[in-house]
């Protein structure tokens, strides 16, 4: 009887000790955020715990997440939704019901999940999609592209683009009633990295005609080279994304090599001769100085030349689009960023929005001191955060009046 009472009033504790994680004072509604956090840290832990006994990799632990989140495709009231491919890629299209007014503007949309997680058919992405079709009037293109580990670096880039090629042909443009003057690319966290690396890519194909309009990137991941930014620091261990996570995702997006994660954890997976580069994520001078704060800039240390060389992709613009030249930058369209302060990923979309306003790029440049990674996901009960439908009303006004 003892041991069960002891057993009974340490559970609670346990449990409580679990789920608390220190919370800055300014981050908006915190106890929701600690309790989904914690419930994201145990599925880490499990996907660890499986991938140790070698019962599944840890990224298919992960993808548990994903499992419960995905919903039936269907369709309502407002927006037809179908499950399709565009260039053998599969697609969810919604297409607005009501009776257009004119053509169509557009949105081709890249899920987060750091490349490895997450699915058009997630219940928020679902959400999201539905909301933009229905409120703006637009066809929206959510992609399902292949993730890692299975399908490596530059497969999810790949997919992204064929999808976006294909939609910007005038014959399918036409197809579904959109104006080729306004499509947009856009996506959240590993869906802006390729966001940001489709836009750049289109500029360089003769094939295609029409243009984007815009690129919208929500807490996007745009470099590999230097995971040492003052943003990775200071949210080392912030939800939803702490930096072992990061650097995780980063290094599987290439290889499930040991010595790369480990390389890139120190940020010694750079070599010299590719020191160059680091004038591009150069944070010294890209960032303001209340994100500065007191971190001294350290050069990464370089790294293995063999290292970079077995994984090329480290160094590729279609991995890292801060890596490509202000020329090339000079030639985007219209740009919105979403950062968010409590997030590794913070100073990426910085310093990419100072670059491109540098270029000559109008950027709006959207920062939320009070919210941390992944804060549009909290958009329907029970992950329900006023932050997020904030940020989600913003970025959604923002393409009424630019799109």
């Amino acid at each position: 009887m003892g041991a069960k009472l002891l057993c009974l009033c340490l559970l609670p504790a346990l449990l409580a000790y679990y789920i608390y994680t220190p919370l800055p004072a300014e981050l908006a509604e915190p106890c929701t955020v600690m309790l989904f956090s914690a419930a994201f840290r145990a599925v880490g832990h499990l996907a660890e715990a499986l991938d140790m006994l070698g019962l599944m990799h840890y990224m298919e632990g992960m993808r548990l997440i994903t499992v419960f989140e995905t919903v039936p495709v269907m369709s309502d009231e407002n927006v037809t939704v179908t499950d399709t491919t565009f260039s053998n890629v599969p697609v969810h299209l919604y297409l607005p019901r009501r009776a257009p007014a004119g053509l169509r503007r557009a949105m081709v949309y890249f899920h987060g999940g750091g490349w490895c997680l997450g699915d058009a058919g997630m219940k928020i992405y679902d959400h999201m999609s539905r909301r933009i079709s229905n409120e703006l009037d637009a066809v929206v293109v959510s992609v399902n592209y292949r993730l890692a580990p299975e399908h490596r670096f530059p497969i999810p880039f790949e997919d992204a683009f064929s999808v976006t090629k294909f939609f910007l042909q005038s014959r399918v443009l036409s197809q579904y009633g959109v104006d080729p003057a306004r499509v947009c690319v856009a996506g959240d966290s590993a869906g802006g990295n390729l966001a940001a690396a489709v836009a750049q890519q289109l500029l360089e194909d003769p094939e295609v005609k029409a243009k984007l309009k815009a690129q919208v990137l929500l807490y996007p991941a745009l470099q590999a080279l230097d995971l040492d930014l003052p943003s990775y620091r200071d949210n080392d261990n912030k939800p939803l994304l702490p930096r072992a996570l990061m650097v995780r995702f980063w290094s599987e997006y290439f290889t499930s090599d040991p010595s790369l994660r480990e390389a890139m954890a120190s940020n010694r997976h750079v070599p010299a001769e590719s020191a160059h580069l680091f004038q591009f994520v150069n944070w010294s001078h890209l960032l303001p100085e209340e994100m500065r704060k007191a971190h001294v800039y350290r050069v990464p240390s370089h790294g293995s030349a063999a290292l970079a060389r077995r994984f090329p992709g480290l160094l590729d613009p279609r991995a890292s689009p801060l890596l490509v030249s202000d020329a090339r930058l000079s030639r985007l369209p219209l740009t919105y960023i979403l950062t968010c302060e409590h997030d590794v990923l913070r100073d990426d979309g910085v310093m990419y929005a100072r670059r491109l306003r540098a270029a000559g790029v109008s950027v709006t440049h959207d920062h939320a001191p009070d919210a941390f990674h992944g804060a549009l996901m909290f958009l329907s009960w029970p992950l329900d955060l006023a932050v997020g439908h904030r940020l989600f009303h913003r970025y959604v006004q923002w393409l009424d009046e630019n799109l």
